[in-house]
């Protein structure tokens, strides 16, 4: 059994689409990021940077392996159930390369973006332009990665799972996909399936985009060293 700590997230969708594909058997434990779940001394035990998505392998030989961040979420999924993961030291080179960039550079840029659209104080004008516009460099690169390809490698792999939510969130972020015909493609294709669809709604009640913002919610947001080093939630 994995224990799965998941919110709807577009990074907690990563491993949710995965267990999904796979068929791995866990459990969802489902973190409220809004009130400081994340922030507990036995979630940080899991994972010291305080967030989601995290796994506990409870289906070991030996004592039961936790695992953070999603890149090496999946990767470790990908060996476990020996599917949708690279089979040679050359592909894993390569899958390294992509999740990787994913990690460094679409994640983080698309998250900025939210940020600004949904949580942060109006008026931040450079930010959102600033973000909108490295969010929309990474389309590119996605799009050139595309051309002439249904996926990101030869077939569907965790490269795909973990490239797809925050593109799929584009339209929301106000980036338009129009000219972006290769990713958009590839975004209604894996859209499509049955276990990203069940991923996409697992637990969608729980989205917060529309709850809270930065001037409301210090747990959540506006967080420094002090909020990793406490032992729970701050207010």
């Amino acid at each position: 059994m994995i224990d799965f700590y998941y919110s709807p997230t577009p990074n907690g969708w990563k491993i949710a689409i995965m267990l999904a594909e796979a068929q791995l058997e866990h459990q969802t434990i489902l973190m409220q990021l809004t009130e400081g779940d994340q922030m507990s001394p036995a979630f940080k035990a899991i994972n010291p940077n305080a967030k989601i998505p995290a796994i506990v392998d409870h289906d070991t030989d030996g004592d039961p392996v936790t695992v953070f961040e999603s890149g090496a979420i999946l990767l470790y999924l990908a060996e476990k159930a020996e599917r949708f993961g690279p089979s040679t030291a050359l592909q894993r080179k390569e899958f390294n390369e992509w999740l990787f960039w994913q990690a460094a550079n679409q994640g983080p840029m698309a998250g900025q973006l939210s940020h600004f659209v949904n949580y942060a104080p109006d008026g931040q004008t450079y930010s959102h332009k600033r973000y909108k516009g490295e969010f929309e460099r990474t389309l590119g690169v996605l799009e050139t990665r595309l051309s002439g390809r249904d996926y990101i490698f030869d077939t569907y792999s965790i490269a795909d799972m973990m490239i797809f939510p925050w593109a799929f969130i584009a339209k929301p972020l106000g980036v338009s996909l129009d000219v972006f015909p290769n990713v958009s493609a590839w975004r209604q294709r894996i859209k499509m399936r049955p276990a990203v669809q069940d991923a996409i709604n697992l637990h969608k009640d729980a989205q917060f985009s529309k709850t809270t913002n930065a001037e409301i919610n210090s747990v959540l947001f506006n967080q420094n060293a002090e909020h990793l080093t406490s032992k729970g939630p701050t207010s």
